[in-house]
C-alpha cells in the first residue's frame, strides 16, 4: 500500500492512459490519489507484495489469571476436552441483572476452560 505524501490518502493503481504519440506511456500502470492530483508512475510491471508480521497482542486474562482459580470450589463435572469428572467452578454476572449468573469451569485433569450460561 502506498499513501498520498500531500493528503495521506490510500493511492489507487490504474493504467496509465495512452497519449497521444507517446507509446512507452500505453499500458504503463501508476498510483493515483483521488483527492488530489498526486501520481506516482509503477516503472515496472512486475510489482512485489511484502506481507509485514505485527507482533502478537499480548492479552490480559479477564477472569483473574491463576489467582481466581486458586480459590474456585471444585465440582462433578465432565470436561468436554479430555472426559475427566472434576472441575473447579466460579459464577460471576457477565451479563445484566435479571439475567442468570455465568458459570465457568477448569478441568482439573487438562486445565480446560469453559463456559455455560
Amino acid at each position: 500500500m502506498l499513501f498520498c505524501p500531500a493528503c495521506a490518502n490510500l493511492l489507487l493503481l490504474e493504467r496509465a492512459p495512452t497519449h497521444l504519440g507517446d507509446v512507452n506511456a500505453a499500458g504503463c500502470l501508476r498510483f493515483f490519489c483521488r483527492t488530489c492530483a498526486y501520481i506516482h508512475g509503477v516503472g515496472d510491471r512486475r510489482l512485489t507484495k511484502s506481507v509485514s508480521r505485527l507482533p502478537r497482542k499480548v492479552v490480559d486474562d479477564v477472569l483473574g489469571g491463576e489467582d481466581a482459580w486458586a480459590l474456585a470450589d471444585k465440582t462433578q463435572t465432565m470436561c468436554p476436552k479430555c472426559g475427566a469428572g472434576d472441575a473447579f467452578f466460579f459464577q460471576m454476572q457477565t451479563r445484566s441483572a435479571d439475567e442468570p449468573m455465568s458459570t465457568f469451569y477448569r478441568c482439573c485433569t487438562c486445565k480446560y476452560q469453559w463456559k455455560e450460561n
